[in-house]
């Protein structure tokens, strides 16, 4: 199903069925068991093992993706941060805020991506300006304000 390979990314290697699988799920996450079996040629109890074990081992997890702007977020943004000393700490404070749905420590101009999404564009800079910057690490920010979001999509790893 999943073999941990020596890849520069430390990733692993999944099979053609466990590709299928998840491309069954990324379809429709509540698809029942019985019904990716009969797509993938596996039996119910296969598929229910094989979706646990790329559970357990990282390999994905199912949730529900809801869209912001339907459930009140009108303004999303990447905020590109330069900071100083060790990014680790930095980084945990910015995945503690409720905000923040995506850190990255980067190399290049900034030392951090964050996405956030927020009410409105006073929420933002309440964000920003009160506790991003507030961090004692960071030496300053630039924002790029989402004015349309063109594509989003969750299929890695069934290509």
């Amino acid at each position: 199903m999943t073999d941990r390979t020596n890849d520069r990314a430390g990733g692993y290697h999944l099979d053609p069925l466990s590709k299928a699988i998840i491309e069954q799920l990324q379809q429709d996450g509540r698809r029942a068991y019985a019904t990716i079996g009969r797509a993938v040629g596996l039996s119910e109890a296969a598929v229910r093992q094989r979706v646990q074990k790329l559970i357990d081992a990282g390999v994905m997890q199912i949730v529900a993706v809801t869209d912001p702007l339907t459930v009140g977020f009108h303004r999303q943004a990447m905020i590109g941060i330069r900071a100083e000393g060790d990014l680790e700490p930095v980084a945990d404070a910015l995945a503690a805020m409720a905000e923040v749905d995506y850190v990255v420590m980067t190399a290049g101009s900034f030392d951090l991506l964050v996405e956030v999404v927020c009410a409105d564009d006073d929420h933002l800079l309440e964000i920003i300006n009160k506790r991003i910057r507030a961090l004692p690490q960071v030496r300053s920010t630039e924002s790029f304000v989402y004015l349309k979001l063109r594509k989003q999509t969750y299929t890695w790893g069934a290509l």
